[in-house]
C-alpha cells in the first residue's frame, strides 16, 4: 500500500459542560448546522439590500427573512430526519418506528432535508404572498455555505466516509472504517468522500452562485440560479457517489458497489437516483428563465 494520511485528532464536541446531573454538549455538526445558517441569512439580506440584482425589485423584506429561517430549520431537521427513514432504511423502522425519533442517533438525509425546506418555504411563501421563484433564487444562493460546513462536520466525525483507496490523500479513518476493507492486512485508507462533497456542492458551487449573482446578474430572471443550484448539487452528489462508501443495507455479496437500483451489470446508488431529478428539474428551470414561460 502506498502512502495514506492519519486521521486528525478532532473529537466531534467541542466541549461538554455538566449541570444538575445533566450533560451539554456543543458538537461540531451542530455548529456547522448554525453557522451555516447564519451566513446563508447574511448573503441573502446582503442581495435584498443591493437593488440592481433585481429586474422587478427585491421579493421579500428582512423581517421575513428571519421569518423564513424558522420554517427553513424545521424543514431541514424534520425533512432530513424522514427521508433517511424513508429512503434508506425503512425496514428497520418499520419493525422499531420508535427508533425514528431518536435523531440523537444519527441518520439525516440530505434529499429529505431538502425536501423539507421546499415544503416548508412553501407554505411560507404563499401565506406571506412572496413570490415563488425570486425568493427560492434566495434560498439557493443561501445553501451552499451550509453544505461545506456540514460536510466538514461529517469529516469530523469519520462518518459517511469514502471506499477503500490507495491514494496518497486516502484517509484512515478510525472505528468502523478501518475494519471494513476486504483484502486489506494493513492500513485501511478511504476516500475523503465527505471533503470532496464539501469542496464541490459547497465551496464551488457556492462560489458560482456568488459570482452569478454579482457579476452576471442572475437574480434578474427567476428561477436561473435555483436551476443551477439543482443541477450542480445533483452533478456533484452523482460523481462524488463513485467514490462514497454505499450504505450498508445496500451491500451485498452479490452488490458490492451498494448499488439501490440495478438493470443488468448497470446499476445507481441511492444518492445517484435521488439526485437526477435534481439535475432534470435544474435544466428545466435555467431553460424555462433563459426562453421564458413557453
Amino acid at each position: 500500500m502506498q502512502g495514506y494520511i492519519a486521521f486528525p485528532d478532532i473529537t466531534p464536541e467541542i466541549f461538554s459542560i455538566t449541570l444538575f446531573g445533566i450533560t451539554f454538549a456543543l458538537r461540531w455538526y451542530a455548529l456547522a448546522y448554525i453557522v451555516g445558517l447564519l451566513i446563508g441569512w447574511r448573503l441573502v439580506l446582503r442581495a435584498l439590500a443591493t437593488p440592481r440584482l433585481w429586474a422587478a425589485g427585491p421579493p421579500m423584506t428582512a423581517d421575513q427573512v428571519e421569518r423564513l429561517l424558522t420554517w427553513v430549520i424545521a424543514g431541514v431537521i424534520l425533512g432530513g430526519r424522514i427521508g433517511y427513514v424513508l429512503f434508506y432504511q425503512p425496514g428497520h423502522f418499520l419493525d422499531r418506528p420508535l427508533d425514528a425519533l431518536k435523531i440523537w442517533e444519527g441518520g439525516m438525509s440530505f434529499h429529505g432535508g431538502f425536501l423539507g425546506v421546499v415544503v416548508g418555504a412553501f407554505l411560507f411563501f404563499r401565506a406571506e404572498k412572496i413570490p415563488m421563484l425570486p425568493a427560492a433564487d434566495l434560498m439557493a444562493l443561501a445553501t451552499p455555505p451550509g453544505l461545506l460546513l456540514g460536510r466538514i462536520a461529517n469529516f469530523i466525525n469519520a462518518e459517511l466516509w469514502g471506499r477503500p483507496t490507495d491514494m496518497p490523500w486516502g484517509v484512515a479513518f478510525p472505528g468502523i472504517a478501518a475494519q471494513d476493507c476486504p483484502g486489506i492486512v494493513t492500513v485501511c485508507a478511504r476516500h475523503p468522500s465527505q471533503l470532496y462533497e464539501a469542496a464541490l456542492e459547497g465551496l464551488l458551487l457556492g462560489l458560482v452562485l456568488i459570482w452569478l449573482v454579482w457579476r452576471r446578474g442572475w437574480l434578474s430572471r427567476p428561477g436561473q440560479l435555483m436551476g443551477l443550484f439543482f443541477a450542480g448539487y445533483g452533478a456533484a452528489r452523482c460523481f462524488v457517489e463513485l467514490f462514497r462508501q454505499p450504505d450498508a443495507q445496500f451491500v451485498t455479496e452479490g452488490n458490492p458497489l451498494g448499488l439501490a437500483y440495478q438493470i443488468g451489470g448497470y446499476g445507481l446508488t441511492m444518492g445517484q437516483v435521488l439526485s437526477l431529478p435534481m439535475i432534470v428539474v435544474g435544466l428545466y428551470l435555467i431553460w424555462r428563465a433563459r426562453h421564458g414561460n413557453a
